[in-house]
């Protein structure tokens, strides 16, 4: 058997009482600011993913247009393409296999397209193409705005400057 002096001193007598659920709420009060601040990286990022997607789509819809002044070229070199911000609508439309479309007819259906895709994928989307002549080199810039509310700024506009 032990005696009771040996058991004394690996066992003292006195216990602390109450220190444990101390430190259990701390510790639930450290994990928590913690998770809060998880939070927020989380929601700045998607702040951040969501404005990124939102420049990529304006990036492809510049492209598009100026894809589409580089099919009618000879129409955009004279001005059929230079649009200013606002609401853009024409009933032409060129899509059907049996359209009887001229150049200058195409030129407004690629507008009134761009435009409604400009509304449809950004959010207040709206776009202008501006033409420079300088001699010979003839340059575009197509701009394109839209609310970025969710992100950085608000308005943001995407100035894209082409060649044809």
């Amino acid at each position: 058997m032990i005696s009771r002096s040996l058991y004394a001193a690996w066992y003292p007598v006195h216990r602390q009482r109450g220190i444990s659920m101390m430190e259990v709420l701390v510790t639930v009060l450290v994990l928590s600011i913690g998770l809060l601040g998880l939070a927020g990286l989380q929601l700045t990022g998607l702040r951040y993913n969501h404005s990124a997607y939102l420049r990529s789509q304006a990036t492809l819809l510049a492209s598009d247009i100026i894809d589409r002044m580089r099919v009618n070229r000879d129409q955009a070199l004279y001005g059929a393409y230079d649009i200013d911000f606002g609401d853009y609508s024409s009933s032409i439309t060129c899509a059907t296999v049996n359209a009887d479309c001229s150049p200058a007819d195409l030129a407004q259906a690629d507008l009134s397209e761009w435009k409604q895709n400009l509304q449809d994928l950004l959010p207040s989307g709206d776009g202008a193409i501006a033409r420079a002549i300088n001699g010979d080199e003839v340059r575009f810039t197509v701009t394109i705005q839209w609310d970025d509310t969710r992100g950085e700024q608000s308005p943001v506009r995407l100035p894209v400057e082409t060649l044809l």
